[in-house]
């Protein structure tokens, strides 16, 4: 991605822009409660974006049920809409996901995801929107 289409907003513009929760999410990295998420159990074709930048990320296509609490994919859109870093918070060592265009935080991704990838992308529901195919 070019540095012209990232997107920069001061905490102030994002605390404006979202609601309290997706803010807490998406950009203080917090996490919502497992099971209580509005796209958990949520199954229409279409595509989950970014709730800061809009950026696509996820296909419905690519979604499965990890009965983890959390939407699960196997992988994102494209590769490039997503940043990997290592979170080693809450005394744990893990992959943290991050939107490449906006730098909200996504959730984490972990190796015990079913075949093609063996991935799973664990991503907060507050941080994401979604657009159904027929729109």
């Amino acid at each position: 991605m070019s540095a012209d289409q990232r997107i920069q907003r001061s905490e102030e513009e994002w605390r404006r822009e979202l609601s309290e929760e997706a803010f807490r999410v998406a950009r203080e990295g917090g996490t919502e409660p497992p099971f209580s998420g509005e796209y958990y159990h949520h199954d229409a074709a279409g595509e989950y974006y970014c709730v800061c930048c809009r950026q696509p990320l996820f296909s419905s296509h690519h979604k499965y049920d990890s009965g983890t609490g959390w939407p699960s994919y196997y992988q994102p859109l494209e590769q490039e809409a997503v940043l990997e870093r290592a979170d080693t918070s809450h005394g744990m060592v893990r992959t943290e996901v991050l939107c490449s265009r906006c730098d909200a935080h996504l959730g984490h991704v972990f190796s015990d995801g079913p075949e093609p990838s063996g991935l799973r992308y664990c991503i907060n529901s507050t941080s994401l929107g979604f657009k159904p195919n027929d729109q």
